[in-house]
């Protein structure tokens, strides 16, 4: 660990000191905040390489999930923020490094220490999960162990969120390390990523009572193949409920791979168990995300528009098709969405003002920039507060088009809304004479 005098640059309230670790595209430097003397890892990304590499969504999403993922079992995102050409993101800083490095200094663990390690990556999954995030890239070496022996999880740039699946609701994009990668990755026939997480989960857990892996060969194509048939041989010092779990897990069939619900209720699982205890976060704000990748040193940049974004006729016919408000208003909800829109000949300012005073009696808290509106909720549902932003765009001089989407919280709990919503707007929404025909 470095000392105060060893430190040279200073980011915001922060000295950096020595480098703790390098990739392809950002280096971590051990850093001290400069009031309280505590200890971070801050994580320099360069914008121009990220633009060269076509790589800014996916840090965005990298920066997004850590956000949104506070845990006891995943590394913390304290704070980001940019210059014109860097990102520096703040991170909680674990002491002990890698849990790879301790698997090859000690071959493998006993039972309960590789045990204790292997209900930590669970319960951080089983929040993200819950989350509607998931990793995707879990191995020995993106997991991170603090002084007290708590593991964390780190490097979600491969991570997901639940809006990035396909109509089919499964993910389509093959991923990850191969000798932690589930077979149905390898198929390339959509997987759930839930079950593709608890896959790589089983596949750490192997290594971590035997120092080995389950699945190794130097020709791919034959990996491939043991992966996808699960040839694999548990070695004889295993216990029969640890052999009991891992061949649940690495089940090949991922409808009837074991769960994390059911892991959790496992007998050899549950031995000395301890559920996390952390307090629920429930107001987080992304509104920087976008921002550190703007040229100024701001982190937010407020603007004040003349008037909202122009909409052309096809972008209003395209986006119109399917996100009718008096549709979702006033039909049955066969099919949850997570986006909606409505069109009103009411000025911008007033739809602005309407939206406002519908959504605080709501319980929803509302942030403005422009004409674009953040409401979040005041209270945590089954994913989290209920996150909404809105949008309006201008068609004609007369006529406007606000779109709503869900950016966080459970989709039922989104329609729910939009239903009680519907009640205070309905004297901005227009109808057509074609919809008032169609209702009667």
């Amino acid at each position: 660990m470095s000392r105060r005098g060893e430190m040279t640059a200073r980011v915001g309230r922060y000295e950096l000191g020595r480098k703790i670790g390098e990739g392809n595209f950002a280096k971590v430097k051990f850093a001290r905040h400069m009031d309280t003397g505590a200890a971070y890892a801050i994580k320099i990304l360069d914008k121009d390489h990220l633009l060269r590499h076509m790589m800014v969504e996916q840090i965005k999403k990298e920066i997004s999930t850590m956000k949104m993922i506070k845990h006891p079992n995943v590394v913390q995102l304290y704070e980001v923020m940019a210059s014109k050409t860097k990102i520096y993101l703040v991170l909680e800083y674990v002491d002990r490094g890698e849990l790879f490095d301790k698997i090859v200094g000690n071959k493998l663990l006993k039972e309960d220490e590789a045990r204790r390690y292997f209900q930590h990556l669970i319960n951080a999954l089983d929040f993200c999960h819950s989350r509607g995030v998931y990793h995707r890239d879990l191995k020995p070496e993106n997991l991170l162990l603090d002084s007290h022996g708590i593991l964390k999880v780190t490097d979600f740039g491969l991570s997901t969120f639940t809006p990035k699946l396909r109509g089919d609701g499964l993910l389509h994009t093959a991923c990850g390390t191969p000798n932690y990668v589930a077979p149905e990755v390898l198929n390339n026939k959509g997987y759930n990523g839930a079950s593709a997480d608890v896959w790589s989960c089983g596949v750490i857990l192997f290594v971590l009572l035997s120092g080995c892996l389950p699945f190794d060969d130097l020709n791919r194509l034959k990996l491939y193949k043991k992966i996808c048939k699960a040839e694999y041989s548990c070695p004889s010092h295993f216990s029969s409920g640890a052999k009991k779990l891992i061949k649940r897990i690495l089940d090949p069939n991922p409808s009837s791979r074991i769960t994390i619900l059911e892991i959790l209720e496992n007998d050899w699982f549950k031995k000395g168990y301890k559920p996390p205890d952390f307090k629920l976060y429930e107001e987080i704000s992304l509104d920087d995300v976008d921002a550190v990748f703007n040229d100024s040193e701001e982190h937010l940049v407020t603007e004040k528009k003349e008037k909202p974004e122009s909409m052309n006729a096809f972008e209003f016919i395209s986006r119109s098709q399917g996100l009718n408000l008096g549709n979702l208003f006033e039909q049955e909800m066969r099919i949850l969405k997570k986006e909606t829109s409505f069109t009103s000949k009411c000025s911008p300012n007033e739809i602005v003002s309407k939206i406002e005073e519908t959504a605080k009696p709501l319980g929803f808290n509302v942030r403005k920039q422009n004409y674009k509106m953040k409401l979040k909720g005041e209270k945590s549902g089954r994913k989290g507060p209920l996150s909404v932003a809105t949008e309006v765009f201008e068609v004609a001089p007369s006529l406007h088009m606000v779109e709503l989407r869900k950016t966080g919280g459970d989709t039922l709990e989104f329609n729910n809304f939009c239903n009680n919503f519907s009640v205070g707007l309905k004297d901005i929404v227009w109808k057509s004479e074609a919809d008032e025909e169609n209702k009667r």
